[in-house]
């Protein structure tokens, strides 16, 4: 199998998936506009051969360097990053050399918020009422119907990036004043506890590895309030986000790659309500937080089912795991090494986070794991109270 992994060096825990792919015995191509010694000695030893344009944002440079790799070692059997960002590009370079996977013609189906309601109310699946509005009227209008606050977002859009909590008419005027370029769209404001479903779809589009995981806020949340976030995974997955889960796997057909599904479980009547889907593993370290719940390796896994090797079936969930952010503008009542010294029994990883990063996952962050959740909660509240 020829793979081409764009920017395999970014973010570091994803070189990981090249590795095992190598292991799989896959020819691992990589792409990307770094200098090949920034990739490091792990990845030059793991990639057959490295290509470097100038600009990844240059579409016919990437095009390009993909026709050398098929020219060179034959047909390209799959392409992909990982990442949300580049979801789009790799749909244009599937589409434009007959790669298999998601393409041009389903993209827009899992990129547009809007979109995804349609698929949501098809599967049969709650959604928080929205539209796009393009006018102040039209804005008003909904906010009729569905009173304040609402959250208004960019139709097309990563993670919370340029998304706004409107409060009352002055804000929402003052957000017509000087309206975004790009279509937004508005939604009701849910009030409720944020549930992911999270996993690795096989060749059939069934769900090979599957596990939930609840957030202590919303990313909006965090990053409009530069609040702090922790975030755990759950033994036990309730039955009703399960069946909503299988519902939207199957509405966007999903096969062979990851997914990370983001529900409402609201305040007022309990129910489980869509927000939206992202066709790519969870972000920051919640791949590596799969192995430690699990005793698993993800990524050999993935790069088992990607070239479709015998693969393992049976996951017991034997712990949570929790992620907790610190952010450095805060003043802590607890300080990193007391936090190693007194949590050794819990922790599995800590570090500091990229820049790119930091606003979500903080400036740095720790992994913990233990059979009971209530040790990961306590611990949560004592690392992040401040001081």
């Amino acid at each position: 199998m020829n793979f081409i992994y764009l920017s395999p060096h970014f973010p570091p825990n994803f070189q990981a998936f090249c590795k095992q792919l190598k292991n799989e015995g896959a020819t691992v191509l990589g792409l990307a506009d770094v200098d090949y010694n920034e990739l490091g000695p792990d990845l030059h030893e793991i990639l057959t051969e490295y290509y470097r344009v100038d600009d990844m944002h240059n579409y016919d440079s990437v095009l390009n360097a993909c026709r050398y790799f098929e020219e060179k070692y034959g047909p390209i059997h799959r392409l992909d990053s990982h990442a949300e960002y580049w979801l789009e590009t790799e749909a244009r370079l599937r589409t434009d050399l007959g790669i298999e996977g998601i393409q041009n013609d389903v993209i827009e189906g899992i990129k547009q918020k809007s979109r995804m309601k349609a698929q949501f109310k098809q599967a049969g699946v709650p959604v928080a009422a929205g539209q796009i509005c393009k006018t102040l009227d039209e804005a008003t209008a909904f906010v009729k119907q569905h009173g304040f606050p609402i959250v208004a977002k960019p139709d097309i859009g990563v993670g919370a990036a340029a998304t706004y909590k409107l409060k009352s008419p002055d804000e929402l005027e003052a957000f017509f004043k000087n309206p975004p370029n790009v279509d937004y769209i508005f939604e009701a404001f849910i009030s409720g506890d944020i549930y992911s479903f999270d996993g690795l779809a096989d060749r059939n589009g069934d769900p090979y590895f599957y596990t939930s995981h609840c957030f202590s806020n919303g990313i909006m949340e965090t990053v409009l309030d530069n609040d702090q976030l922790y975030y755990y995974s759950l033994r036990e997955i309730p039955k009703d986000l399960e069946e909503a889960g299988r519902k939207v796997l199957k509405a966007f057909n999903v096969r062979e790659r990851f997914f990370h599904f983001e529900f409402f479980r609201t305040h007022h009547d309990g129910r489980i309500v869509a927000l939206e889907v992202n066709m790519r593993p969870p972000g920051g370290f919640t791949t590596d937080m799969f192995n430690y719940a699990n005793d698993i390796d993800i990524y050999r896994e993935w790069a088992k089912v990607v070239t479709h090797q015998p693969h393992n079936t049976q996951w017991e969930r034997p712990y949570h795991v929790i992620y907790i952010a610190r952010k450095s503008h805060l003043n802590y009542a607890i300080s990193h090494d007391e936090i190693l010294e007194q949590y050794a029994d819990l922790l599995c990883h800590h570090q500091p986070i990229p820049e790119v990063f930091s606003t979500v996952l903080g400036q740095h962050g720790y992994i913990a794991r233990s059979p009971e959740l209530d040790p990961l909660l306590n611990m949560a509240k004592h690392v992040q109270t401040t001081s």
